[in-house]
């Protein structure tokens, strides 16, 4: 009985022995996972939007080249942060958007959504109140160009559909490739590309999803600027300095005139109203200011030519930009005086061919007809 007890009590001490063993093993890697997801939660997330200021103009650079610069939902949030910054920096009147490295931007990162949660992390994603891919579901307080190379697809077509003005490589591909896998427009693509292209056009886009190049993309008014690869940055800085060197005020309230008129009235009236009321006494102010400018620089022998002036505005600031201006000018002159040099050529050509006529006429012509002899 003893013996049988003893046993008992072994095997009760063995099997209590042995499962403690087992949870703390189980508690040991419930530990470690923790202090893994603690590690990343307390880890900095990687920089994944660059901003820098050339001069006055905000560059904002996606930087994710591996991924062809998929948007995930931290690159999403440090967009939305470089822009609040760019639109609250009074000394930086407009943005770049671009694409690190090959590309412009492939979309959203639907790697992100491939967890045990898919459901609950898509929704989160698409329910955001700023957009999945930054901030496209609001209009930006300031102008921003967008330089497209390489893939500008899905999302990221909407982002570049959030800018005011798109320079664009030839080389470059847009579309709607999202619509291959069942994934919706949600970052206001549906709603400006058929104002900025029509109806009948965003339909053929949306619909069938195809790639768009360059040159269709111009036709149809997608896209404002074709450029050589490798040169989209470039350009959209340029195009955006070109806008920063105009009065701010004026500019900005024709800017939220034509968007109010695009999206806000239902009708001319309405659209005419708005444009007054945007109207406020500090760009009054730089109306007047730009009246004695001009009354200042130009006189009245030369206003009929904007190239002809003792000063220069916006643009033409650039020494490079005047003196391609003055060749043009002056190649334009050259052309003028080439073409009265041919009309006066011709114009010479023509006398003398009638002289010539006139002196070979037959001498019977001129003689007298008393001098004819009779039959």
């Amino acid at each position: 009985m003893l013996r049988k007890f003893g046993s008992l009590a072994g095997r009760q001490l063995r099997q209590q022995a042995r499962f403690p063993a087992v949870r703390t093993f189980s508690a040991t890697n419930a530990l470690r996972k923790d202090a893994a997801a603690q590690t990343e939660a307390d880890a900095p997330p990687p920089i994944n939007i660059l901003v820098e200021k050339d001069k006055n103009i905000t560059l904002i650079g996606i930087n994710r080249p591996q991924q062809r610069n998929a948007i995930d939902s931290h690159t999403a949030a440090q967009l939305c942060e470089a822009f609040a910054n760019f639109e609250s920096d009074d000394t930086s009147p407009v943005a770049v958007l671009y694409g690190v490295g090959g590309s412009f931007c492939s979309g959203f990162d639907i790697l992100e959504m491939s967890t045990d949660d898919k459901e609950e992390i898509s929704v989160d994603i698409l329910m955001r109140p700023e957009g999945s891919v930054g901030p496209t579901r609001r209009q930006i307080k300031k102008p921003v160009v967008c330089g497209i190379n390489g893939y500008c697809i899905a999302n990221g077509l909407e982002l570049a559909l959030m800018c005011d003005l798109r320079v664009m490589e030839e080389s470059a591909v847009l579309g709607f490739f999202n619509r291959r896998f069942g994934v919706p427009m949600l970052d206001g693509g549906t709603i400006r590309l058929p104002t900025l292209i029509g109806l009948s056009r965003a339909l053929d886009l949306i619909l069938t999803g195809r790639p768009v190049g360059s040159q269709e993309a111009h036709d149809i008014g997608l896209v404002n600027r074709i450029v050589p690869t490798g040169t989209a940055l470039g350009n959209a800085l340029e195009l955006a300095s070109c806008l920063a060197k105009f009065p701010q005020r004026a500019l900005i309230h024709d800017r939220n005139s034509v968007y109010s008129g695009a999206f806000e009235t239902t009708s001319f009236h309405q659209a005419v109203q708005n444009e007054v009321m945007y109207t406020s006494r500090e760009i009054i102010e730089d109306m007047q200011n730009g009246i004695k400018w001009f009354n200042q620089t130009f006189k009245p022998e030369t206003t009929h030519s904007w190239l002809k002036r003792d000063r220069s505005m916006a643009d033409w600031d650039d020494e490079d930009v005047a003196e391609a201006a003055a060749e043009k000018e002056k190649q334009k002159q050259a052309e003028e005086a080439a073409l009265a040099q041919a009309e006066k050529q011709k114009s010479e050509e023509k006398n003398n061919k009638k002289t010539k006529k006139v002196e070979e006429k037959p001498a019977t012509d001129c003689k007298d007809p008393k001098d004819t002899p009779k039959k």
